[in-house]
């Protein structure tokens, strides 16, 4: 089985890929990072750079667990795409990070993390920085 986690290079990404890299080690179970921009965008804050992927997998190798970073874009709801990943891969636990929201913004806005926990039909581990 694997670990999927939904990365996006924030201090709530980083809490999340942090808690994956432990949870992929105490099931022992590979890891699969998640961090895909919008297709189309011409550019995107949510793409990780090499650095940050060279060092999450120095962070994963490191405890001893198997990474793959996934960054092929998505067309479409985040969330939609998570769910996707995660049934694609039978993943065994979905890791997301979650930020502080208020809840005008939850109301107006709705959540990609939300939609995560409502949709999936496996675990789903949520952390905050």
């Amino acid at each position: 089985m694997t670990v999927l986690v939904a990365y996006v290079p924030t201090p709530e990404g980083d809490a999340a890929f942090t808690a994956a890299v432990s949870e992929a080690g105490r099931r022992q179970e590979r890891l699969v990072v998640l961090n895909t921009p919008r297709e189309g965008a011409p550019v995107s804050t949510d793409m990780a750079g090499e650095d940050a992927v060279r060092a999450m997998v120095d962070h994963a190798t490191a405890a001893g667990v198997d990474v793959e970073i996934r960054q092929d874009p998505h067309a479409g709801d985040l969330a939609d795409e998570v769910v996707r990943v995660a049934d694609a891969i039978d993943a065994s636990v979905i890791v997301i990070g979650l930020r502080r929201r208020s809840p005008v913004g939850k109301l107006i806005m709705g959540s990609a993390a939300q939609s995560i926990l409502l949709e999936a039909d496996r675990p789903v581990l949520a952390v905050k920085p």
